[in-house]
């Protein structure tokens, strides 16, 4: 279900307004995952100077996020927008700060990356970061996916999905903190290793609201601080 087959107007300005602003957060969303996936290539291929590059060129998601942002006030001081046009504007309004919030992550795992480069990698590679990244990148792909074609359903699969981040979270976790505990000399070196894995489940946090706005936009209906295994979606009922 698309934004322009939800909002057709008598102006055509005002449809080519808001199909502007759906590719420009578009736009941004794809440039978000390009960062995010940069880091997690300098984080699991040592690549320091890759991971700087990350942290160096986040401020170009800032730019997109206070762009966009102009626009969807400027549509909402002209167009006075109602019910499903107003859902979208808002949801957009929110779907960007959750998206400059990834970056930030992407930066702060770039960074880091940068550092741990220096050191000796352990026989595993980082296998349960990796496993994480793997799950997180693939949340915000489909995410984003869903928000081009505004596609509730499958939003509320990635949106239960975080168990599965959340769950790998709390094992790297534990298992830190046991290295830790065995050598105090790997301290350094674990927490940055555990500020990486924060990182990507906060991401994974991210993702989990931008698909609340998706449902928000399709059916009007606001899942937050909702029992995960009582949201029900309205062609469910």
């Amino acid at each position: 279900m698309e934004i322009d087959n939800l909002t057709q107007h008598t102006s055509r300005q005002y449809n080519h307004e808001l199909e502007n602003l759906k590719n420009s957060v578009m736009n941004m969303g794809g440039f978000v995952e390009v960062q995010l996936t940069s880091a997690l290539k300098s984080f699991s291929d040592a690549d320091s100077e890759l991971g700087l590059k990350v942290a160096k060129d986040d401020h170009k998601i800032n730019l997109l996020e206070v762009e966009i942002d102009q626009e969807c006030s400027r549509i909402l001081a002209t167009r006075s927008p109602a019910a499903i046009d107003l859902r979208i504007i808002v949801g957009i309004i929110k779907a960007i700060t959750d998206l400059e919030r990834i970056g930030d992550e992407a930066d702060k795992i770039g960074s880091i990356s940068a550092r741990l480069a220096s050191y000796q990698r352990p026989d595993s590679n980082y296998k349960e970061h990796r496993n994480l990244a793997k799950l997180v990148k693939t949340m915000l792909h489909d995410c984003l996916d869903c928000f081009a074609r505004l596609d509730a359903d499958k939003a509320l699969d990635i949106y239960k999905s975080d168990e599965e981040v959340d769950y790998e979270y709390e094992v790297i976790c534990r298992h830190s903190i046991t290295i830790m505990m065995e050598n105090p000399k790997m301290i350094s070196r674990i927490n940055d290793l555990t500020w990486v894995a924060r990182s990507l489940e906060r991401i994974g946090d991210h993702v989990k609201n931008i698909c609340e706005y998706i449902i928000f936009i399709v059916h009007g209906k606001d899942i937050r601080h909702t029992d995960i295994n009582k949201i029900i979606l309205p062609e469910d009922l």
